[in-house]
C-alpha cells in the first residue's frame, strides 16, 4: 500500500457512472468510430450513458459467476466500446481489470503471453469476432485454460435500461448474481486494474492503480485540461490498455460527465487525416499523441485534405509518451495553422504508468516553452541556458512540460539530497495519484516506490530538472551513455543521425551504448531503419556512417562504434509505439541484425 496513508473515501469510478446513468441516461456517453472499406467518414456507433452502465453490469454479472473479488480478469479484444463496458463491468464486479490487447497485434504476440502468465487471470474478456483467436493464442502459448468471455454476447436487462434508482442496475454481490442488496464498494486503497508498463527499458511490469489513484488522476487531468465538461469530448486514437488512453479516453470521461469518441490506433496510422476531422467534429475537443504522431500527420496529410478541417474547435492535444521536440510542435503548428489550430492548443506533458499517468503540463492557452541547453553544460548535469549571441555554438533544445497537477515534484540527486533548480537529477514523485507498487515484484516495488525505507516518494527513473519553476526531462537514467564521466542522451544522439542523413526513417531508431571491447567504457552503437522508398547499397552504408562518425564527434564528443542501416519494421518497439532501446540493444548483442 502507499506509504502515503489510506485514501480518502470519495467516489469511485463506478459510482461516477451510477450517477451519469441516472441523472443524464440519455446523453451520448462513447462513441466508437470505426472506418471500413478504407472509408473517410467513419461509422459512428454511440452509447448513452444508461446504454453503457447497463453493459458494464451485464459484464460484471457474469464475472461474478467465474473470478472472486481481487482475481483479475484481462481485457483481450479490440478497441471500442466494448473494451470500454469490459473495463468497468470489472470494477463493477471487484474483479481487478487488466487492460491489454489482442494477439492480432504485430510483434507483440511474446509480450501478451507474458503477461498473461504473470497476472495469471481467472477469465478472458474479448468478444465473438475475437474468441476463436483468443483460443488458439491460449493453447498455442500452453497458458491455463480460463473461461473466454465474449462480452458482446451477454444479456442486459430487458429494458434496456439498467436503470434502479440511483443505482442504474441490477446491484451485485460477488459469487451470487443479481440481487436486490447493493454489491459492496470497493474501498479506495483496492486493486482497481493492473497497468502492465510498455516496456522499453525493462520487462513489463503490472503497476496496481487503485479505485483512488485513478479518480485522483482524472481529477488531475481535468483540472489540468478541461475548461468546461459541459462543453468539452474527448477524441482519442491511443490504445486503451496504454496509461494515457485509458485515462484520457475513459477515466476523465466518466468522472466528468463528458462525452469521449474512440478510434482505432490502425484507423489513425494508414491514415492521420481521420483523426483530424474527428477533432474538428466536436466542440472543445481534448486529445493526446506522442510526439511522433504529430510529425507523422504533417508528412501524411495533404494540403487539400488541410483545407477541409476545422481545427479551431481543439482545445488541447496533449503531447507526451515519449520527448517532446520543439521542432515537430512548430512544423505541426506552421501546417495546421490554416485549418484554424491555435497556437497554444498544443500543451506538452509529462507522465509514468507508476502516477497512473499525468504529472505535469504545460500551462494551458500559454505558448510553447522550449530553452536552449549548452550541450558541455547538460552533459555535465547542469541547466545553463545559451543565445546564439553566446559563442556557444553546440546546444541541445528542451521542451518545458510545465508544473505538477495536483501533485509533488522533486530533482535528487545519486547521493540522494534534493538538487536545486538547474541541476539535472531523478524526477521523484508524491500524491494521491501515485500507484500501489508493482504486481508481484516486491523488491522492485520497495526500490522504486520507496516504500519500507521511511519513504514516500516514487523514484520514476527519469532524469530531469527545474528550470524557472518548470520541468524539463533530458531523458531515462537507464537510457542515459555515460563516457569520460558525461552524460549522452540518445534522444539527442537519434535527433544528430536522422538530421544529417537523409537514409534514415525518422523517429524508428535506437542509440545506445555497449561495452568497449578494451573494457574501458562504453561506445555507441545506432540501429536505424531506412525510408521505406530507399535501398541503399554498401557504399550508401558507408556514406551514412562516415557522415553520423563526424556529426556525433562534433556536436556530442563520442566515437561512434557501428551505424547499422535495417529495413523497415526491424527496430523492435513496445506495445504502445515507443522504440524499445533495451530490446534494440539486447537484439544487437545477439546478432539479430545480423554481421556487423
Amino acid at each position: 500500500m502507499n506509504s502515503a496513508g489510506p485514501a480518502v473515501d470519495e467516489p469511485s469510478l463506478t459510482d461516477h457512472l451510477r450517477h451519469w446513468a441516472a441523472h443524464r441516461p440519455q446523453q451520448r456517453a462513447f462513441s466508437h468510430v470505426a472506418f471500413p472499406d478504407g472509408s473517410s467518414g467513419g461509422l459512428h456507433r454511440t452509447l448513452g450513458w444508461r446504454a453503457l452502465d447497463a453493459r458494464a453490469r451485464a459484464v460484471a454479472a457474469r464475472l461474478v459467476t467465474v473470478a472472486s473479488p481481487g482475481e483479475r480478469a484481462a481485457l483481450v479484444l479490440p478497441q471500442g466500446l466494448d473494451y470500454v463496458a469490459g473495463f468497468l463491468g470489472c470494477l463493477y464486479a471487484g474483479v481487478i481489470a487488466v487492460p491489454l490487447f489482442g494477439p492480432e497485434l504485430p510483434g507483440h504476440e511474446g509480450r501478451l503471453a507474458a503477461v498473461l502468465a504473470d497476472c495469471e487471470p481467472a477469465c478472458l474478456l474479448t468478444d465473438s469476432t475475437a474468441t476463436p483467436a483468443i483460443r488458439d493464442f491460449v493453447r498455442d502459448r500452453r497458458l491455463p485454460d480460463v473461461p473466454v468471455i465474449p462480452i458482446d454476447q451477454l444479456p442486459l436487462e430487458r429494458d434496456g435500461s439498467g436503470a434502479r434508482g440511483e443505482g442504474g442496475g441490477p446491484e451485485l454481490s460477488p459469487g451470487s448474481g443479481p440481487r436486490s442488496s447493493p454489491e459492496p464498494r470497493p474501498l479506495p486503497d483496492d486493486v482497481a486494474y493492473l497497468q502492465y508498463t510498455s516496456g522499453s527499458t525493462r520487462s513489463p511490469a503490472g503497476v496496481m492503480i487503485s479505485h483512488a489513484n485513478v479518480v485522483a488522476n482524472a481529477r488531475q487531468a481535468l483540472d489540468a485540461f478541461v475548461a468546461d465538461p459541459r462543453t468539452s469530448t474527448t477524441v482519442g486514437w491511443l490504445p486503451l490498455f496504454h496509461d494515457m488512453g485509458l485515462v484520457l479516453s475513459i477515466a476523465a470521461p466518466v468522472v466528468g460527465g463528458f462525452p469521449s469518441v474512440l478510434m482505432d490506433p490502425a484507423d489513425f496510422l494508414r491514415d492521420p487525416a481521420r483523426w483530424l476531422r474527428l477533432l474538428g467534429s466536436y466542440e472543445g475537443t481534448i486529445s493526446a499523441a506522442p510526439n511522433f504522431a504529430y510529425d507523422y500527420c504533417v508528412a501524411r496529410t495533404a494540403p487539400e485534405d488541410v483545407d477541409e478541417l476545422r481545427l479551431d474547435r481543439v482545445r488541447v492535444l496533449i503531447n507526451g509518451s515519449e520527448p517532446v521536440r520543439a521542432g515537430t510542435v512548430e512544423r505541426f503548428r506552421r501546417a495546421f495553422a490554416p485549418a484554424g489550430l491555435a497556437p497554444t492548443a498544443h500543451c506538452p506533458a509529462y507522465g509514468l504508468a507508476e502516477a497512473t499517468v499525468f504529472v505535469t503540463v504545460n500551462p494551458l492557452d500559454e505558448p510553447l516553452s522550449a530553452v536552449a541547453c549548452r550541450a558541455d553544460a547538460l552533459a555535465a548535469g547542469r541547466i545553463e541556458a545559451t543565445t546564439a549571441d553566446d559563442g556557444h555554438t553546440e546546444s541541445t533544445v528542451l521542451v518545458s512540460c510545465g508544473t505538477p497537477v495536483g501533485q509533488e515534484l522533486r530533482i535528487v540527486g545519486a547521493d540522494g539530497g534534493v538538487l536545486p533548480a538547474g541541476h539535472v537529477g531523478e524526477i521523484h514523485l508524491r500524491g494521491p495519484n501515485i500507484g500501489l507498487g508493482y504486481w508481484k515484484h516486491a523488491g522492485l516495488t520497495a526500490e522504486t516506490f520507496g516504500f519500507g525505507a521511511g519513504e514516500d516518494w516514487l523514484r520514476t527513473g527519469d532524469l530531469g530538472a527545474l528550470h524557472e519553476g518548470r520541468l524539463l526531462v533530458t531523458g531515462r537514467l537507464k537510457d542515459v551513455l555515460v563516457v569520460d564521466g558525461r552524460n549522452h542522451y540518445p534522444q539527442d544522439i537519434e535527433e544528430t543521425v536522422q538530421s544529417v542523413v537523409p537514409l534514415v526513417r525518422r523517429d524508428h531508431l535506437a542509440a545506445f551504448g555497449v561495452t568497449r571491447p578494451d573494457a574501458m567504457g562504453e561506445e555507441l552503437v545506432v540501429v536505424a531503419e531506412h525510408r521505406r522508398d530507399a535501398d541503399p547499397t554498401a557504399d550508401d552504408s558507408r556514406g551514412a556512417e562516415r557522415a553520423v562518425r563526424a556529426a556525433v564527434s562534433a556536436r556530442h564528443g563520442l566515437r561512434l562504434g557501428a551505424l547499422l542501416l535495417v529495413p523497415p519494421g526491424s527496430v523492435p518497439r513496445t506495445s504502445s509505439g515507443k522504440v524499445s532501446r533495451a530490446a534494440t540493444r539486447t537484439r544487437f548483442l545477439d546478432g539479430g541484425f545480423g554481421p556487423r
